[in-house]
């Protein structure tokens, strides 16, 4: 797996097209307890100015937000597109197959989250993949930088 992951550590340019390009981010796992990390993150990316559309089954509304059961859930007017997953990295296949099929162009697989079936799905549709890495932490690190 440390092909694949090597593979998606995009340099600072690449991270900053990406996230400069993205007004909707779907985030799968998505949970409304306080103390998730998921809860946190989606918050970072709601003030930051991002849509934030909540994916989870055992939810009905997270951050304002009302949420989906699935990805292929979202209503076909929602442009997806950054699917940001906390997921176990052996859920994330089925996730990456969801993401092509709404038509989504980053696939963002959360700090410590691997996979290279995921990886192949996705990139070979075409989507950016990233993986192992918070796409809050990237966010935050760009921004002190002076280069988000």
């Amino acid at each position: 797996m440390a092909d694949a992951m090597n593979a998606q550590t995009p340099e600072d340019r690449e991270l900053r097209t990406l996230l400069g390009k993205a007004r909707t981010i779907a985030v799968v796992g998505l949970s409304s307890k306080p103390g998730r990390p998921s809860l946190g993150v989606a918050a970072y990316l709601q003030q930051r100015g991002y849509r934030i559309v909540p994916v989870n089954p055992g939810e009905t509304e997270v951050l304002g937000e009302r949420a989906y059961a699935s990805l292929t859930d979202i209503p076909d007017d929602v442009q997806v597109d950054v699917v940001d997953v906390f997921r176990r990295a052996e859920d994330t296949p089925d996730v990456a197959r969801d993401a092509v099929a709404v038509g989504a162009k980053v696939l963002w697989l959360q700090d410590g989250i691997v996979n290279d079936e995921a990886y192949r799905i996705a990139s070979g549709a075409g989507l950016d993949v990233i993986m192992g890495v918070c796409i809050r932490s990237t966010d935050q690190r760009l921004q002190r930088e002076g280069t988000a």
